[in-house]
C-alpha cells in the first residue's frame, strides 16, 4: 500500500526520526474532506520536521560522569 512518510534529519546530521508515517490508497483522496485532513497532517509534520531539523544537538555526555541509579 502506498505511504507518505515525513523524515526529519537531526541537527547532528546522523540521527533520524520519523514525523509522520500514514498509508493511504488512491480513493482517500476522493473525499474532499479527508484530502484537507491529510494537507493538514503533512503541514504539521513538515513543521515538527523543521523545527527537529533546526534544534542545536544535544550535549554529549562527557565520558568521566558517572549516572548515579535511579531510584
Amino acid at each position: 500500500m502506498p505511504r507518505i512518510l515525513v523524515t526529519a534529519e537531526g541537527s547532528d546530521g546522523h540521527e533520524m526520526a520519523v514525523v509522520l508515517q500514514e498509508r493511504v490508497i488512491p480513493s482517500d483522496l476522493e473525499s474532499d474532506h479527508f484530502s484537507a485532513q491529510l494537507v493538514e497532517r503533512v503541514g504539521w509534520a513538515l513543521a515538527d520536521a523543521d523545527e527537529i531539523e533546526h534544534r542545536p544537538p544535544a550535549p554529549a555526555a562527557h565520558p568521566n560522569l558517572i549516572t548515579p541509579p535511579a531510584p
